[in-house]
């Protein structure tokens, strides 16, 4: 008999063998893959540039997937909020890196300890933030039907864009061009700079780090055995609510760290502009697995390429316009052909 905690989606996924991979997920990777070798061949330089694009932005993105995932992993709620939360990280950084600290274009020396002490500061707030938003909208709705949770978090979504909008205006927020723009190599004439490898050796730690807390460690195994079976997790002495809180902070801190590097790597954020970088993070999740780690950032890093090379090249390539378009449509076919993801597993609906 098929019990209910079979029927969960595992917050670390098992990857066994290309053959829980189906053609679908193949395709779409090598048609990925075939889009950009073709384009490498036409317009080497251009290609290569649009390829460190795509990879920074998907770095980004991977750390806003992390959080939709590690929550739905727990809860199987899709937390729109999340995306919101990230947008108010980066507000929240232009605002500790301009009017408190008041760094400028080209910092330097000491003044990347004000940065790190920023992004301390904007994790932690976002953390709060995001915890607090469980406390309050989602866990006295716990017991209720699947659809109420959800109306919620979309609410909570429109309730932070308008925090952000009376706080800082409808107007884009500027941020000081503080990330080095130093050469680390080239090849041709493209030049790979520091802003863009910063994004991704931060991405890279956070995502081994995730993995070894929700295997390796005490809470991980809490985190675990929550997602699992709450009220079994419940009986074996695990605090249920406070591990939820703990997820959901973490979550947040991830939401605020992505907050300050876009805005840094941007250097722009408005108070609409989570709404739409969260759905791209959730179709990233969506794509690589939701309830998977190394999924999300899977997921997140395609979607970057995909992103990039749409908007890089005009060779057989829609467009900007298209981006969003293009995106979507993937979740689509993701939801109908792979429900599960790239790196999810098929798990049967138990009674």
């Amino acid at each position: 008999m098929t019990t209910e905690a079979s029927a969960q989606v595992p917050l670390v996924g098992k990857f066994r063998g290309m053959g829980v991979v189906p053609m679908f997920g193949l395709l779409l990777v090598a048609l990925v893959l075939a889009w950009i070798v073709i384009n490498f061949v036409k317009e080497l330089e251009a290609s290569t540039n649009v390829l460190f694009i795509g990879i920074t932005q998907g770095a980004i993105y991977a750390l806003v997937a992390l959080g939709y995932t590690l929550v739905y992993g727990i809860l199987e709620l899709i937390n729109f909020a999340h995306g919101d939360v990230f947008m108010l990280g980066g507000m929240i950084s232009a605002t500790f890196a301009t009017s408190v600290f008041g760094l400028e274009s080209g910092a330097s020396g000491a003044d990347w300890l004000l940065v790190v002490l920023t992004l301390l500061i904007t994790m932690l707030l976002c953390g709060t933030i995001n915890a607090s938003i469980e406390l309050i909208a989602y866990r006295p709705l716990r017991g209720a039907p699947r659809l109420a949770p959800l109306i919620t978090a979309i609410g909570m979504s429109f309730i932070l864009q308008d925090i952000a909008l009376a706080w800082k205006g409808p107007n884009f927020i500027s941020v000081p061009d503080i990330l080095p723009k130093g050469r680390i190599f080239h090849i041709g004439g493209v030049v790979y700079q520091w802003n863009k490898l910063i994004v991704v050796l931060i991405t890279v730690p956070v995502l081994i780090g995730l993995v070894y807390l929700v295997q390796n460690t005490r809470q991980g195994k809490a985190m675990r055995a929550t997602a699992q079976d709450m009220d079994a997790a419940a009986m074996m002495g695990i605090n249920v609510n406070r591990t939820i809180s703990f997820t959901f902070l973490i979550a947040g801190s991830l939401a605020g760290a992505a907050g300050l590097l876009y805005a840094l790597y941007v250097t722009n954020v408005r108070y609409d502009q989570g709404f739409q970088l969260g759905l791209i993070a959730f179709t990233a999740a969506v794509l690589g697995g939701i309830g998977n780690l190394p999924g999300a950032v899977l997921g997140a890093l395609l979607i970057g390429l995909i992103q990039a090379f749409n908007e890089g090249f005009k060779w057989h390539a829609p467009g900007s316009d298209w981006t969003q378009s293009i995106v979507f449509s993937i979740l689509i076919l993701i939801l109908v052909f792979r429900p599960e993801g790239l790196l999810g597993e098929r798990t049967p609906e138990g009674a």
